[in-house]
């Protein structure tokens, strides 16, 4: 879980999640391009790169090779515990633990 963090810890790695969000299985070109039009960040694609690098360590994207090219893609699963241990188990406005509602 510590890795995830790490990698969620630092906003250009938040922002290539959020492009992958909006549209999933691009090449580190298209992720260049979306986050410096979208975003204003003039990141070299060697910086790009070892973002990607830091975020496939942790699980949260997912490349797979076609070609001449690398198409990247968010990978979820790593989150499932982070929130199987804190908001599905958070409290409901009465304190009591296992419901994330309120009173009906």
């Amino acid at each position: 879980m510590g890795d995830v963090f790490k990698a969620l810890a630092d906003p250009t790695r938040r922002s290539i999640l959020d492009e992958l969000t909006d549209r999933n299985g691009q090449t580190l070109f298209e992720i260049c391009a979306r986050l410096t039009t979208k975003h204003g960040l003039s990141s070299s694609r060697q910086a790009v790169s070892q973002h990607l690098d830091v975020l496939e360590t942790a699980g949260l994207v997912e490349s797979r090779r076609d070609g001449r090219y690398k198409f990247h893609y968010i990978n979820t699963a790593p989150l499932e515990p982070i929130v199987a241990r804190w908001l599905d188990r958070a409290p409901d406005r009465r304190g009591d633990v296992g419901s994330v509602e309120g009173p009906l």
